[in-house]
């Protein structure tokens, strides 16, 4: 499979307006984009995967070893042309010193050829040592192109192409001028999520037409097809899913659809048959055995949530009867007693005792580390540590002293630095978000208790 890594010199340059412009274009030249996304991010693939026509996957060293991200991004991509992953941060940006965890590494695991962006307002002469710099930095990465972004005008670009061509041997493989409607709309977590965003297809279409128009789209088909061969590696592939025997509703709305595509597969293929309800619209929950509430931006729909008085009384009720429920950051939000932001103060679903209060910077943001208690009521996972994520700024008040948890956080911020995952009668709602990966199978869990909670009620 054709591939590449579109990464950048520095976090802000514009990289992923122009992974989904080039997504979308050689989408509509008929090609078959499978887009990756380096790193914990629900917004950015969103995008990506409305711009392509398929799911997006997310590749994590921090939640991944490199076998399974090897054979993620073999099962994601059968039946695709071309592979776009799109980086985070700066090329050879990681946690670690030695850039285990970083852009360039895995360009290094999956054979990727690098297509670099660069800001470049302001620059001249000095995008040379640029380039050379991040060149010589890793011999083993191959920057394939640059794609010059933020452009003043045709002389601003000429002159860049005469330095880049006088002492470098990189390819420009486009250059993009400051466009007003190459700007995307941003709010505290990052960029507005595609579910939410008002006309997101016209803004795709808007970014596609500029993008097409200067990048050349035949020199980034070639660098993908440039790339280093790598190990075939075996895809592992899932079976199909089972007839299902359970319901699980889940919260799929403008204000909720923080979900990894891997992880909505891996509940049916555990035995689940996901129903998707609007928390915004819908007036009654679905007929279900089980309700999953992943993030998202209740902050931002939070009147809207509170007017439909009569879902938040079902989830209350639900809740209240037994009904399993988990429900990751905005999930847990939502189910608090209300939610207080910008001097706006809303009910919720008053199912956890505790209140939610949105401040001005993150109270959690990061890699999370969390040590089960063995008092959560999905079957014990077998780790002594799992590992996750979290971006929230919002933190829990009055929050009921005789609570439990489910995990202790050996790493971030989780409840209250110490705890995360409340525990209310059958609810687990906590602020980490996890993913269903070979450490931590979550899924098959939670539909195992579901399963288990929906034949004692059969049973009587």
């Amino acid at each position: 499979m054709n591939r590449l890594l579109v990464s950048a010199a520095h976090k802000s340059s514009g990289k992923t307006t122009l992974a989904i412009g080039l997504c979308a274009a050689l989408h509509q030249r008929g090609l078959a984009v499978q887009p990756y996304k380096k790193g914990p991010d629900y917004i950015d693939p969103m995008w990506l995967s409305l711009a392509s026509g398929r799911p997006c996957e997310n590749l994590d060293f921090y939640l991944m070893p490199p076998a399974e991200i090897e054979a993620n991004f073999a099962r994601c991509g059968r039946g695709a042309d071309l592979a776009l992953v799109e980086g985070n941060k700066g090329l050879y940006d990681g946690l670690d010193l030695d850039g285990s965890n970083s852009n360039a590494a895995l360009a290094k695991l999956l054979g990727l050829p690098v297509v670099l962006v660069i800001d470049a307002r302001g620059m001249t002469r000095g995008i040379a040592p640029l380039i050379l710099g991040y060149q010589a930095f890793d011999s083993q990465v191959r920057i394939a192109g640059v794609i010059l972004n933020q452009l003043g005008g045709l002389r601003h670009e000429s002159k860049l192409r005469a330095v880049i061509e006088h002492y470098t041997d990189v390819q420009v493989l486009g250059a993009v001028h400051h466009h007003p409607e190459m700007a995307m709309m941003e709010r505290h977590l990052g960029l507005v999520p595609a579910n939410e965003a008002s006309g997101a297809q016209a803004k795709i279409d808007a970014i596609v037409r500029l993008v097409a128009g200067q990048v050349d789209l035949d020199r980034v088909v070639e660098a993908a097809a440039g790339a280093t061969p790598v190990a075939a590696t075996p895809a592992f592939l899932r079976p199909p899913a089972p007839a299902p025997d359970v319901r699980i509703g889940y919260a799929r709305d403008a204000a909720f659809g923080f979900y990894y595509p891997g992880d909505l597969d891996a509940l049916r293929q555990a035995g689940a048959e996901l129903i998707p309800f609007d928390t915004l619209n819908d007036p009654r929950l679905p007929p279900v055995d089980g309700i999953f509430i992943g993030g998202g931006f209740p902050e931002t729909h939070m009147q809207a949530l509170e007017s439909n008085r009569s879902l938040r009384q079902d989830l209350r009720n639900a809740i209240e009867g037994g009904m399993p429920v988990y429900a990751e950051c905005g999930g847990l939000m939502y189910l608090s007693r209300s939610l207080s932001w910008d001097g706006r103060h809303c009910e919720m679903v008053g199912a956890l005792p505790a209140d939610t209060v949105m401040h001005d910077r993150p109270q959690g943001r990061g890699y999370v580390r969390l040590r089960p208690t063995g008092a959560g009521p999905w079957p014990p996972v077998s780790a002594a540590e799992i590992r996750g994520h979290e971006f929230h700024y919002s933190s829990l008040e009055n929050i009921d002293p005789g609570l439990h948890y489910a995990y202790d956080v050996a790493r971030g911020t989780g409840i209250d630095g110490r705890h995360d995952g409340m525990l209310y009668k059958n609810t687990l709602a906590c602020y980490t978000h996890m993913r269903d990966l070979s450490s931590n199978h979550w899924t098959s869990r939670f539909v195992a208790f579901v399963r288990s909670c929906s034949r004692m009620r059969a049973a009587g």
